[in-house]
């Protein structure tokens, strides 16, 4: 069984460094389903009506627990995201997200907190995502991917890195509303 403890600091450790390290980055395969950018290449064009499509309520599952997701619609070059892990009905952790235009291109912006909601950044801090490559029913930020399957079904890869080993962690969406 998974150690949702640990898998919380190491997620938390995972978006930090993919987060500053994402700032001066284009499209490299980094693991079967994630993408990293490159140094010479610019970030992919692309819109909030490129993703409408994450729009909704979802649930799933990730590191062996149970999830929820929630994205508003696009309103001011804004989207607003929540997501909660759960563990036998309990809350892990949380995560406030904005999926933001920014540079004619992408990014999220997630900060994280603890079940008793004690935020894992500095005030000022959060950590980010930047657009990498986006198709159809796909959009890939440095270090996580997300998969239309259906109009109600999305799969998720996120980046984990832990004692220098890099492996993607599957999230599967089954839409709610």
């Amino acid at each position: 069984m998974y150690n949702l403890r640990l898998i919380s600091v190491v997620i938390a450790t995972t978006f930090l460094y993919f987060g500053i390290s994402s700032a001066v980055l284009a499209q490299s395969l980094r693991t079967e389903h994630t993408y990293r950018l490159d140094e010479s290449e610019t970030r992919p064009t692309a819109s909030l009506a490129d993703v409408s499509w994450l729009v909704g309520s979802w649930s799933g599952e990730a590191f062996g627990s149970n999830f929820e997701e929630v994205w508003n619609p696009a309103s001011a070059g804004s989207m607003v995201g929540m997501w909660k892990l759960l563990k036998d009905g309990q809350v892990v952790f949380y995560e406030l997200m904005l999926l933001v235009e920014e540079e004619g291109s992408l990014s999220i912006k997630v900060k994280h907190f603890s079940e008793d909601f004690t935020a894992w950044e500095d005030k000022e801090d959060y950590t980010q995502f930047r657009l990498v490559k986006i198709a159809a029913d796909e959009v890939h930020f440095s270090g996580i991917s997300f998969y239309r399957i259906n109009e109600d079904e999305i799969h998720a890869y996120i980046v984990m890195k832990h004692d220098g080993e890099v492996r993607e962690e599957k999230m599967t969406y089954i839409r709610n509303d």
